[in-house]
Order: structure tokens, then C-alpha cells, then sequence
């Protein structure tokens, strides 16, 4: 998968070249100002159904997350009671979000859409994970060794978090805040793991 692929080290100059990039995007900055509106004005907290309803369908709708049932996806978060998690920063309620029990017999795992649920709450203190970025950072990890970690790893959300971390570490990016590292990765895992059809 990586063989002969060549992407350029990443860099303080690569990211703000990334970033410069993501916000001359018109629908990219727009979506994000519409989400945090929602999320941190509109909506704030985790405790009235329709609010939490409304949330879930526009990150649906706006990222593209696959889920068919956001009703289901909408009661199991209600009960969860995420509030006072969210507001502590508390990493162990992704994963709790992302484990969706369908029915009686069928459970998901919700993880991307959990990671951009609480994000979207405190940008700063939960990293979004995607495909794109996961693909991004097993490329590095395979040329650079940045961090020791398997790809199960990027989906602990805890364990996740710490990657990254230790991802801007060993690059010399501590300038940029964890949500500006997840712009760059997903635009490099864009444009370089995009399936192709």
C-alpha cells in the first residue's frame, strides 16, 4: 500500500501550507463555523433529545459518516449523559459514544463519528479521527518510526490522542494545536489514500 508512495516529510512549513489550503476551500470553512455554531451556541449541552437528534444529523449529513439511524445513534448518546465528560475532557467517553447497539443482535462501532461528535463540542481537546488521517499516520510511522504503536492503537481514542501528540513531537510541530495537525493529515490522506473509482 505505501510502497511507492512519496510524500514529503511533514513540517512547520508543509502544515501551514496545508491549513492555508483547507480555508481557501469555501465549503470547508463554512461547514466547520455551522457545526461549532450548533454545537457550542445553539446546542451546547447532551441532555435534550431533539438538540442531541439535531447534532448527530448534521455531522451526518455534513461529514458523511454512514449512519443510517441517527435516532438510535441520538438515544444511546441521551443516556450516555456526556455532558459533564465533555466538559471535563474526559477521552474514555469516545469510545463509550462510538459503541452503538443497533438491536438485540447487532452492534457498531461509530468511532469516526464519535471522535467528530466530541470535537465538535472542544475542537482543542478532542482530536477527529478519520480514515484518512489513521492511513496518514501508519504511512509516517512505517518511514519515520515517529512512535511506536499498531493500528488497532488509533482506535483507543486515549491511545489516539497520545499518537498525535508524540506525532507533533517528534516533527517539531508543537506550534499547531491538535484540531490545525488533523486539517493537515486529512488533506494528505486525501489526496494520497482517496479511493479511486
Amino acid at each position: 500500500m505505501f510502497k511507492d508512495l512519496k510524500i514529503t516529510r511533514p513540517s512547520q512549513k508543509e502544515v501551514k501550507r496545508h491549513l492555508k489550503l483547507w480555508y481557501s476551500f469555501e465549503n470547508y470553512a463554512l461547514q466547520e463555523n455551522s457545526l461549532t455554531k450548533l454545537f457550542t451556541k445553539t446546542y451546547p449541552l447532551n441532555n435534550n433529545f431533539s438538540d442531541v437528534l439535531i447534532k448527530a444529523s448534521a455531522l451526518n449529513d455534513l461529514y458523511n459518516t454512514n449512519i443510517y439511524s441517527t435516532f438510535t445513534v441520538a438515544k444511546h448518546i441521551l443516556t450516555l449523559k456526556i455532558d459533564k465528560d465533555i466538559r471535563k475532557g474526559n477521552l474514555v467517553i469516545v469510545n463509550k459514544i462510538a459503541d452503538i447497539k443497533i438491536n438485540s443482535k447487532k452492534r457498531i462501532n461509530f468511532y469516526s463519528f464519535a471522535t467528530k461528535y466530541c470535537s465538535h463540542h472542544k475542537p482543542m481537546i478532542y482530536p477527529i479521527y478519520d480514515s484518512y488521517v489513521g492511513k496518514t499516520l501508519i504511512y509516517f510511522k512505517k518511514k519515520d518510526n515517529f512512535y511506536n504503536f499498531s493500528q488497532r492503537d488509533l482506535k483507543t481514542y486515549a491511545t489516539y490522542k497520545n499518537i498525535l501528540i508524540n506525532f507533533k513531537k517528534h516533527y517539531g510541530l508543537e506550534a499547531f494545536n491538535l484540531r490545525q495537525i488533523d486539517k493537515y493529515l486529512w488533506q494528505v490522506g486525501k489526496k494520497y489514500f482517496s479511493k479511486k473509482y
